[in-house]
């Protein structure tokens, strides 16, 4: 049900996030991304260094996870990875995000990865028990700083060390 994602699943992967969007909290985007605008996004995804998990189910891609290179470039900072996970609408609640999670969790010491953090818009208590429930810690707050058309909210990161 897990694998790497391919170029042929990013309309999938976009579709996924455009109902982030819409749901507000989810995400910082306000506006509907395109499968072009991702592209450059989805190509900075080495599977071997950073890669995108895909969860699919009877043909159909119902959510994704992604380990993102933080501060790409910053030699110092290689070894710590954003990790970022969105499961479709109508398949919420059975346990994919967790699932693409732990996995995404279980890969990282294979691709030299120590530490993992995740961004959380503070609206979304549902990502905030995901994580803590996989044993992330509040590593900060950034208070106000996403505004959704004049409803300010503050970004908390969650980090974990995955790896000696």
């Amino acid at each position: 049900m897990i694998r790497i994602a391919n170029l042929g699943d990013l309309p999938a992967i976009v579709l996924i996030y455009n109902e982030a969007i819409a749901s507000r909290f989810a995400t910082g985007d306000l506006k509907a991304v395109t499968v072009d605008a991702k592209l450059g996004w989805f190509s900075e995804h080495e599977p071997m260094k950073h890669p995108i998990f895909i969860w699919e189910e009877a043909g159909e891609l119902r959510g994704w996870c992604s380990l993102s290179a933080y501060r790409r470039g910053r030699a110092a900072l290689r070894f710590t990875a954003e990790i970022s996970y969105y499961v479709r609408e109508d398949s919420q609640r059975r346990g994919i995000a967790s699932a693409l999670a732990r996995h995404a969790l279980a890969e990282c010491t294979s691709l030299q990865i120590k530490n993992v953090f995740a961004i959380v818009l503070e609206p979304n208590a549902k990502s905030c028990a995901l994580l803590e429930k996989l044993s992330f810690e509040r590593w900060g707050f950034l208070p106000n700083v996403a505004d959704f058309n004049g409803q300010e909210c503050g970004h908390v990161y969650y980090g974990r060390r995955v790896s000696e």
